[in-house]
């Protein structure tokens, strides 16, 4: 089953020790690259499209905790005292 991936306005957060920066993924993905190869048979991709990307598995890479990553919101910007 896919985990959900944070966006601009979400994180990831372990459930059990409350880690917010350090996870160890396991992602699927799926590219159309274009490879130049040149005459010495070096390959450089020189585009790459992505077409699908998927989080399989999310580790807190502090506890080590399996499947007890959660999606929360990021806090909000506080600004200076008025």
């Amino acid at each position: 089953m896919p985990v959900p991936q944070p966006d601009a306005a979400s994180r990831w957060r372990c459930t059990l020790c409350g880690n917010l920066t350090r996870f160890d993924v396991t992602r699927s993905t799926r590219a159309q690259e274009y490879v130049h190869v040149d005459l010495a048979g070096q390959q450089v991709v020189e585009d790459r499209e992505l077409l699908a990307d998927v989080v399989e598995h999310v580790v807190c890479r502090w506890c080590k905790a399996v499947d007890q990553v959660e999606v929360v919101a990021r806090p909000g910007l506080v600004g200076p005292p008025s």
